[in-house]
């Protein structure tokens, strides 16, 4: 039997506190959450600090609405990746592009979950992402894994090293990373996946 799907109307109001998060979430990553008063914020949007808790009862809820959405999508696509049926070299290029694409969507947020993340996992507000990163260790290791029993990568690999690697080589690119500039993130991803699971060395030929 199907279901029917809730209809949801999008307000003026519904925009304007897209845009405060958007603010909040480029103040909260240059200046960090602790640092930041929700004055700084109003400040940035153009409007008095008391106009924010019109949207927001308080600087914890932006933080979490912030990093919720952003978590929301990116398993949004690591689940589909996940649930692909695809060989675990497909798997880790595709779970690459995703996240990429994420960073692309959510630098901001990216950057916050990074600097924060350790310190708010502690807050059962933000309970939420001691899961997720557990989550996201139990995706990328076990892919790792089945490559190696699969054939697909090394029978030598230390997968925790490999797992550590490409999370932080790929993840650290939202210090950097600006939208809209000369690559796209698919492009970025190719070529990281190759240097990844190809090498940066040109091989010898064969004799």
């Amino acid at each position: 039997m199907p279901t029917s799907k809730k209809t949801t109307t999008k307000t003026p109001a519904d925009g304007r506190r897209r845009e405060l998060l958007a603010t909040a979430a480029e103040v909260f990553a240059a200046q960090g959450y602790n640092a930041t008063t929700v004055r700084r914020i109003a400040d940035e949007a153009g409007i008095l600090a008391g106009s924010l808790y019109y949207h927001f009862d308080s600087k914890e809820s932006m933080l979490d609405e912030i990093l919720s959405a952003f978590l929301d999508e990116l398993w949004a696509g690591y689940d589909a990746v996940l649930a692909a049926g695809l060989g675990p070299r497909e798997t880790i290029e595709a779970l690459v592009t995703e996240s990429f694409r994420e960073i692309d969507r959510h630098r901001a947020a990216v950057a916050i979950y990074q600097k924060e993340s350790r310190h708010l996992v502690d807050q059962p507000r933000f309970a939420y992402l001691a899961a997720s990163q557990r989550k996201f260790e139990k995706a990328w290791l076990g892919t790792l894994e089945r490559g190696v029993a699969d054939g697909a990568f090394r029978a030598d690999l230390d997968v925790r090293l490999a797992y550590r690697f490409v999370r932080d080589t790929v993840w650290v690119a939202a210090s950097w990373y600006r939208p809209g500039g000369a690559h796209s993130p698919e492009e970025i991803a190719r070529q990281y996946l190759s240097m990844v699971l190809d090498g940066i060395a040109v091989r010898p030929q064969e004799p």
